[in-house]
């Protein structure tokens, strides 16, 4: 996915002679083609995020549509205050570019998972944050926030969902993107562990359950309207995230239930319970010693449904 985001921005800097990348001091197997080709677009900061920040904000303010780049908690808590009174009070064009979502880099330990960065990034004024579910979805969204003048967060995984662009398809900034149709309950995900989602999907449709399943790639703005319908039109709401459930994508779809008056017939969340990991793995590892695996989406669906009129197979197989 961070392949495609840089390949995607090189395409900006080539139109635009605004577009600055600035990286504190890492990502070269990922931005050494960018550097070489757009050497007077490109500076490295070294390793200084608050100062890397307050560079981008410097140039937005003259004029530059300024993109940082680093592992997802340097260039957002690291720097959380220039973040804030810098680019964010002063609504600047720049977008943060954040690599390893969730447990991306997770044999790397708890300094490097970013699993507080939607809660965080979504409360500060003027910011936009994006977790894009697809590596073809990653490349709609750089360019929908290349056209949209503020802040942003693109909180980039390694991983990706798994599902092929259909034909027709794009992705659309603050728009989720439906990707199964299915009424007895909707699993709304957001970043690459939608892949996660969909095998919950799969093994619920084998025991008669279906799921609608929505990719939420914009955690701001929201798509109030797709999570109201998801409350009226199915049986109930599971949402997904790499991601501590305290105010990430679990507290903004409570928040939008709550706002619009909206009673789902359950609500749940699959998150990250309220603790550091204190063990180290690979993230699909990390994801089921967690509970944020598709085992997980699954097991809360059938609890949900249980506690209600079961539906097809499911009270033969809970």
């Amino acid at each position: 996915m961070r392949d495609a985001v840089i390949e995607t921005l090189a395409d900006l800097a080539a139109q635009d002679l605004r577009v600055m990348l600035i990286t504190g001091d890492l990502g070269y197997g990922v931005i050494g083609k960018y550097a070489e080709r757009f050497p007077n677009q490109f500076v490295n900061a070294g390793v200084a995020e608050q100062n890397m920040t307050a560079i981008a904000c410097g140039m937005a303010l003259s004029g530059w549509r300024v993109y940082t780049y680093s592992i997802a908690n340097f260039p957002t808590l690291r720097c959380l205050e220039q973040v804030r009174n810098d680019i964010c009070y002063h609504d600047c064009d720049v977008t943060i570019l954040a690599v390893g979502g969730g447990f991306s880099y997770g044999q790397l330990g708890m300094s490097h998972f970013a699993t507080e960065d939607l809660a965080i990034l979504r409360a500060l004024p003027n910011m936009r944050v994006v977790a894009p579910t697809e590596t073809w979805e990653a490349q709609d969204l750089v360019r929908d926030l290349a056209k949209t003048k503020g802040p942003a967060y693109l909180r980039i995984d390694k991983d990706a969902g798994g599902m092929a662009r259909r034909a027709g398809e794009r992705a659309v900034l603050g728009k989720a993107r439906r990707v199964r149709e299915g009424a007895d309950a909707t699993i709304i995900a957001t970043g690459a562990i939608l892949r996660e989602a969909l095998a919950a999907s799969d093994r619920l449709a084998a025991r008669g359950v279906q799921c609608r399943v929505e990719a939420m790639h914009t955690i701001k703005p929201l798509d109030a309207a797709a999570i109201v319908a998801a409350a009226a039109e199915t049986g109930g709401v599971v949402t997904l995230e790499e991601h501590s459930r305290i105010g990430g994508l679990t507290g903004a779809v409570a928040e939008t239930l709550l706002s619009a008056g909206a009673r789902p017939g359950f609500f749940r969340g699959v998150a990250l319970d309220d603790v550091f990991p204190t063990v180290v793995g690979d993230q699909a590892w990390l994801r089921a010693r967690h509970g944020m695996d598709a085992a997980a989406v699954e097991a809360a669906v059938v609890s949900a449904l249980s506690h209600g009129a079961p539906l097809g197979k499911l009270a033969e197989t809970a």
